[in-house]
C-alpha cells in the first residue's frame, strides 16, 4: 500500500483513518476538503480540483482522503489500494453531529483555516441520502477496477479497528 484513496460518506471516519494509516505507514496524507474549501466554505473550481489531484497522484506514495466523485477517476486510475469506508448512515449522522458540536465555529484539524464547522442541513441530507444516491455508483466503479488494484470495504467501526490493528501488526 503506497497509493491509497479513502472514500465514503461524510462521518464515516475517513479523515481519522487516513491520519492513523499515514502515521503507521509513514505516508503523507492529503485531505481533499482541506485542499478544496477556502475560508467561509468557498469551493474551488473543478479545474483546480483536477489539477491538484493530478499533481498529487504522480507522487511515489500518498493517502488521499475524500470523495469528490466528479474527480474520483483521477485517484482510482493511480491507486494501488482503495479503502471504501461503508459505514451505516446512523453511525455517520451521529458522528457528524458530534463533530459539529465539538468543532462548532472552529476549523477541524483536517480542514483549511477559516473553514469553520457549522450545522448544515444540506450536508446532513447528503450523508443521510449517501447509501441511495452515491454508494451504488461507487460500488459499480470499484467493481470495474483492474484486478491488480486492491479494494478494501470496511462496513463497521469494528472492521475499521480490526483493519488498523492488522496494518499495525504487519
Amino acid at each position: 500500500m503506497k497509493k491509497i484513496a479513502l472514500i465514503g460518506s461524510g462521518g464515516a471516519g475517513k479523515s481519522t483513518l487516513a491520519k492513523r494509516l499515514g502515521e503507521k505507514l509513514n505516508i503523507e496524507v492529503y485531505h481533499l476538503d482541506a485542499l478544496f474549501w477556502k475560508p467561509n466554505w468557498e469551493p474551488t473550481s473543478k479545474e483546480v480540483q483536477r489539477k491538484v489531484q493530478s499533481e498529487l497522484v504522480i507522487k511515489d506514495q500518498w493517502i488521499i482522503d475524500g470523495n469528490y466523485n466528479g474527480t474520483l477517476d483521477i485517484r482510482l486510475n493511480a491507486v494501488d489500494t482503495i479503502i471504501f469506508v461503508d459505514i451505516s448512515r446512523l453511525v455517520c449522522i451521529n458522528r457528524v453531529f458530534k463533530r459539529m458540536i465539538q468543532y462548532h465555529g472552529k476549523s477541524r484539524p483536517e480542514m483549511a483555516e477559516g473553514v469553520n464547522e457549522r450545522i448544515d442541513f444540506d450536508f446532513l441530507k447528503w450523508v443521510w441520502d449517501y447509501p441511495k444516491t452515491k454508494r451504488p455508483a461507487v460500488l459499480k466503479k470499484l467493481k470495474h477496477l483492474p484486478k491488480e488494484k486492491k479494494v478494501i470495504i470496511l462496513r463497521s467501526p469494528r472492521e475499521v479497528k480490526d483493519f488498523l490493528d492488522k496494518v499495525i501488526n504487519e
